[in-house]
């Protein structure tokens, strides 16, 4: 049996930031035990269905996990272990904002199995941190990356950002060099999307901000390749870089298009052909609104297992693609790719179908081939 992964999502923040469009909520930390009661019956009631399925990865996001007290936190890892075969190695990841993990939550972390810590650095500079909405500075960065170690949490992940209102190279440089210092396993660094709705598009459209331009983009985006390279990570997918065999295990079952299922508001599913959407209104998931569910037809399966797998830097095996779909991949999109071969967005390698470094840069266009 395919193993699935698991995503919890807990959408409490401490303050929301200026850019997020997440479903997240600030100031509503007395809801947590009715939220944390409601999503472990989610849990028990999916599981009566899909029974208790062997899992490899879970992944608790956010809003800010790390915010929940230990006794909840262990509830539901509890819950899930209950209803869930977990592999004695799964991978086992919570995010955190600096700032908010403290001690006492870091060990009873470890204690429910939790291996892997993934922390929204962002940048070093506060100045940045501060147009961005976010509340930690690099200082708590540094404690909260400590703190894990002490409690025994064997792989960190800091999430980078570029293309910030008012970042440089230099800022860019800068930030590299002291996530560096902490010595981390993994390393996300991920473009500044300005979202609708958002404070800081507010603040874009009054003209009260300016974005770095494409070019000095992509030259950051090309200073944390080198960087990364340089100093032992290889990069796995289009926005993550990892040393040897530190991968995150949950994003790349993901990627190749496994199954997973997703408890909580907002929370996705996709598990037995069918995709699923919990509300993302928490007081509608609190009031126990039932989800969005869609069967996936033969052609948007195959184009979303090319779409993500794509994003990988090794691509997608075309053996894989047979199998599974029971059509050669050439049969399918032969035809509708030969001008992304032909310019070199596109190389095959063997078993293997990948983008080129260019090809990453203009993913969509090869996308819009596809359809």
């Amino acid at each position: 049996m395919e193993k699935t992964g698991i995503y919890v999502h807990i959408p409490f923040c401490v303050r929301k930031c200026a850019y997020c469009d997440f479903a997240s909520f600030a100031n509503r930390e007395e809801d947590m035990p009715r939220y944390v009661e409601a999503l472990c019956r989610e849990i028990r009631t999916r599981a009566e269905k899909t029974g208790k399925i062997p899992v490899d990865t879970v992944f608790f996001g956010g809003g800010t996990p790390s915010l929940l007290p230990p006794a909840l936190f262990e509830k539901i890892a509890e819950t899930l272990r209950e209803c869930f075969c977990l592999d004695a190695d799964a991978e086992f990841t919570v995010e955190s904002n600096p700032g908010t993990l403290t001690e006492e939550l870091a060990r009873t972390m470890k204690k429910c199995g939790v291996n892997r810590l993934s922390m929204g650095m962002q940048c070093a500079q506060r100045h940045l941190l501060k147009s961005l909405g976010r509340i930690h500075g690099m200082e708590d960065v540094v404690s909260a990356a400590a703190i894990a170690r002490e409690a025994g949490i064997e792989r960190l992940n800091l999430d980078l950002m570029l293309g910030l209102p008012g970042q440089t190279k230099e800022d860019m440089a800068e930030t590299l060099e002291q996530a560096l210092q902490l010595h981390p396993d993994h390393i996300s660094c991920y473009a500044l999307i300005v979202e609708d709705g958002t404070p800081l598009k507010e603040r874009l459209e009054k003209g009260e901000i300016t974005l770095p331009g494409d070019e000095l983009d992509r030259e950051m985006y090309e200073m944390c390749r080198e960087t990364l390279e340089k100093h032992g990570f290889h990069q796995y997918e289009i926005s993550n870089f990892a040393l040897d065999e530190c991968e995150c295990r949950h994003n790349v079952n993901c990627w190749r298009y496994h199954p997973y299922l997703g408890f909580g508001s907002a929370a996705h599913s996709f598990y037995g052909g069918e995709r699923r959407a919990n509300p993302s209104d928490m007081d509608a998931y609190l009031a126990g609104e039932a989800p969005e569910t869609e069967r996936i037809s033969e052609e948007d399966a195959m184009f979303e297992y090319v779409m993500l797998g794509l994003r990988l830097t090794r691509g997608i095996s075309l053996r894989a693609f047979e199998e599974r779909f029971h059509s050669s991949f050439d049969s399918v999109y032969g035809e509708r790719l030969q001008e992304a071969f032909k310019d070199g967005r596109l190389v095959r390698e063997g078993d293997h179908i990948r983008l080129s470094v260019h090809g990453m840069d203009v993913m969509n266009s090869v996308l819009v081939a596809l359809l």
